[in-house]
């Protein structure tokens, strides 16, 4: 599974109804199930980013699905960053010329 790190900003809509943040990451989390991805943890954060979501998929159709379907409800807007652990990273640098 590849993991992905997500930068959440909340939209107009989404900080008038901020009460709701803990149930929307809920039905978040339940959302990626359905589609094979993984909610490792939800970060609520100060400064630039209101949330960052460490995200496990089996691949970037799924992630991207999932980006897709929690962004048309208009709570968020969303960052998607691959990342790379180290064990990951090593046979790409053996690559690198």
């Amino acid at each position: 599974m590849a993991t992905y790190v997500t930068l959440i900003n909340f939209t107009d809509q989404g900080i008038r109804n901020i009460k709701d943040t803990g149930n929307r990451a809920s039905q978040y989390k339940e959302l990626a199930t359905k589609l094979g991805c993984t909610v490792k943890e939800n970060y609520w954060t100060q400064g630039q980013y209101d949330v960052v979501s460490i995200v496990e998929a089996p691949d970037e159709a799924s992630m991207t699905a999932l980006a897709m379907s929690v962004g048309k409800l208009g709570y968020i807007r969303t960052q998607t960053l691959r990342a790379y652990s180290a064990a990951e990273l090593a046979p790409i640098m053996d690559k690198v010329v």
